[in-house]
């Protein structure tokens, strides 16, 4: 396993981040808070992603949605702590994730259309499931061995 994995302290800005600055470099904070910006952009994200979620459930398609794309906006922000929004976005096509992210985005603007346009919740949730997947798939095309190791959890070859 690469120290950088063990020991984000002891890797360097060019093994880890390429050289490029952070979305929040003027902060001044370190590689492992940078991290932790990272995890917990992620999981307020997802927490205000679930509430709005469950307030579809009530039939509140409005807020659901407002909820929703709040949290998912907070979730790709933590990215800027790791790599910065310009490096995500030319990282978010690589051919190894692209499929992951058109599959993400679409799902989002699906739930748009499931809770605006065609006004049904059942929908809706099956958009919010697949975005939800797609988000984790995409998560871990980051990690090295990763999606192999979640192959192999599920039997897929």
């Amino acid at each position: 396993m690469p120290s950088g994995w063990i020991n984000i302290e002891a890797t360097s800005d060019a093994q880890l981040f390429d050289n490029e600055k952070p979305a929040f470099s003027f902060l001044g904070l370190t590689r492992t808070q940078r991290l932790y910006g990272f995890v917990g952009c992620t999981v307020l994200g997802f927490a205000v992603s679930i509430i709005g979620s469950v307030l579809l459930f009530v039939g509140a398609l409005w807020s659901f949605t407002v909820l929703f794309t709040l949290g998912i906006i907070i979730s790709l922000a933590g990215t800027g702590f790791l790599i910065g929004f310009k490096k995500q976005l030319k990282m978010m096509f690589a051919p190894v994730r692209v499929v992951a992210t058109i599959v993400f985005l679409g799902s989002i603007a699906l739930v748009f259309v499931g809770a605006f346009v065609l006004g049904n919740d059942a929908l809706c949730i099956i958009f919010v499931v697949v975005e939800y997947l797609a988000y984790t798939w995409y998560s871990l095309s980051y990690i090295p061995y990763a999606r192999t190791a979640v192959k192999n959890l599920f039997g897929i070859a």
